[in-house]
């Protein structure tokens, strides 16, 4: 499904396209080299970067890259190599850039604490709970959704058991169990 509205971020000043696309976010490609590496050609980049990064390996990447259409600045719709966020990220892992090395450290770190919450969970809750009181959400509220998440988790567990259910039945689930425990259902 494709939401035909073109959005824009701003990343320092550079305009980077993005667009839903399968119900997440699509960011054009060559916005980012450009962003990136300040080249005035990010087409020419981004193509020599995608023969690049195929030599080392990433023999997915044509899977990876959808050719979608965006808004350009003459206002008119045109096919623009984009990717989602994992693959953007990615890609800011092969360009050689001084402006790409804040993000490859904010990867390692969230790599490293993702690696940690395997080998002991509980700062993962924590952090959880951070976030939501940052987004202004009260501590009934985090403590409503936290129960309502062990509830799902225990009541899908219990209909993987009993081989019941699709993603359809999952769905319904999570909307009972929010309507329920937080009084609106996700949309």
């Amino acid at each position: 499904m494709v939401n035909e509205i073109t959005k824009v971020a701003i990343f320092k000043g550079t305009k980077v396209r993005k667009t839903i696309y399968n119900n997440e976010w699509w960011f054009s490609v060559t916005d980012i080299a450009e962003a990136l590496t300040g080249t005035d050609r990010p087409r020419k980049y981004w193509n020599d970067l995608k023969t690049k990064i195929i030599k080392e390996g990433y023999i997915e990447l044509s899977e990876k890259i959808g050719q979608l259409k965006l808004e350009s600045p003459d206002g008119k719709k045109y096919l623009i190599d984009c990717a989602n966020t994992e693959t953007v990220f990615r890609i800011i892992q092969t360009i050689p850039s001084p402006k790409t090395e804040p993000f490859k450290r904010w990867l390692a770190r969230v790599g490293y604490e993702r690696v940690q919450e395997i080998e002991d969970p509980e700062p993962a809750t924590k952090s959880t709970r951070a976030l939501y009181k940052a987004k202004g959400y009260s501590e009934s509220w985090i403590e409503k959704r936290v129960r309502g998440i062990e509830i799902r988790e225990t009541l899908t567990d219990e209909w993987k058991k009993r081989e019941v259910g699709k993603d359809r039945e999952y769905a319904i689930l999570t909307a009972e169990i929010s309507k329920a425990t937080l009084g609106m259902t996700p949309s």
